[in-house]
């Protein structure tokens, strides 16, 4: 990124339907899209700016859209926004959803860190949008995300996919079929009037993609350790869900407790933070834990002893 920012400079200028568009971004959109098996990918600059973007330019008035009552406030926002009718349904139960409608989804919920069930939804033969946020980089043969490890991706109408979480990176991808991305190109609000994104992000999400395609180990061990902690709260007798999700919420209840257990922890050198009301329902403040490569089984270890500790 550094070396880019040396032949590129700090910034693009401009939107990118005007002088804000640079080769880096065109190749950098058809390596994603070839990643993650769709004929076309477009880049925003954030994931925010791309959920606005898909859920106000594809429902139109006289549409429905089915979402998740925990989807992201991005998602949330979009619906809002969106002209159609909006049907917000209990976490993870759509009931029955129309072919004619939207259904919209995290793959990997972004608080509680379960799972949509994609297998299940892409049945109903809704147009069904995908927000990867956590999943691309993580699950998949890959690293393509959750669509590509169950095999949906002929049943997802456009996914988005942020590299700000384990690309490292910032912005985020939509990607799907051709026409869908070129509609997005000239109808999308948020992409039409947005400043282009610095053109050297495009070379450092590029090197990301080196590092997932070379080093599966890294998402492998980010898993592992998301079922080895899940394992040993469990046997503390700490009530958190078995899988390998690397969000892993212990549920406290009352915000004032969460907020201290939460400092105690920091203070014992835990980067631990408390999630509170709106973020989440009111009396399910929690700790949201989150896994990464550089842990080890003995931090994970002497976590749950300081836990265990506070919890008492």
């Amino acid at each position: 990124m550094a070396a880019a920012v040396c032949a590129m400079g700090a910034g693009s200028t401009g939107s990118r339907l005007l002088r804000g568009e640079r080769d880096c971004f065109t190749a950098l959109e058809q390596r994603f899209a070839e990643f993650k098996g769709t004929e076309r990918a477009l880049y925003f600059g954030s994931g925010y700016l791309a959920n606005l973007a898909v859920l106000t330019t594809f429902p139109e008035a006289g549409d429905r859209i089915f979402s998740d009552e925990r989807n992201h406030a991005s998602l949330i926002d979009g619906v809002r926004l969106s002209r159609a009718e909006r049907v917000v349904f209990p976490h993870l139960c759509p009931g029955v959803v129309p072919e004619n409608a939207f259904l919209v989804t995290e793959s990997v919920f972004s608080v509680d860190g379960d799972i949509a069930p994609l297998e299940e939804y892409k049945k109903f033969g809704a147009a069904l949008i995908v927000d990867e946020a956590h999943a691309v980089g993580l699950y998949g043969d890959r690293g393509q995300g959750r669509i590509a490890e169950i095999n949906a991706g002929d049943g997802v109408f456009v996914s988005v996919n942020p590299a700000g979480k384990a690309l490292g990176v910032a912005g985020a991808f939509v990607a799907g079929p051709a026409w869908a991305i070129e509609y997005l190109e000239q109808r999308a609000r948020p992409f039409i009037f947005s400043t282009a994104a610095p053109p050297a992000i495009a070379a450092a999400i590029d090197a990301s993609l080196d590092v997932i395609a070379a080093e599966p180990e890294r998402r492998e061990r980010v898993r592992f350790l998301a079922r080895y902690l899940r394992a040993r709260l469990a046997e503390a007798g700490i009530a958190v869900a078995a899988g390998d999700s690397p969000i892993i919420p212990v549920i406290i209840g009352e915000n004032a407790r969460a907020v201290a257990i939460a400092a105690r922890l920091q203070e014992a050198g835990f980067d631990v933070r408390a999630i509170r009301p709106p973020t989440v329902p009111a009396g399910t403040a929690r700790l949201r834990i989150s896994m990464n490569v550089r842990l080890s089984e003995e931090i994970l270890d002497r976590f749950v002893g300081n836990l265990c500790a506070v919890f008492s």
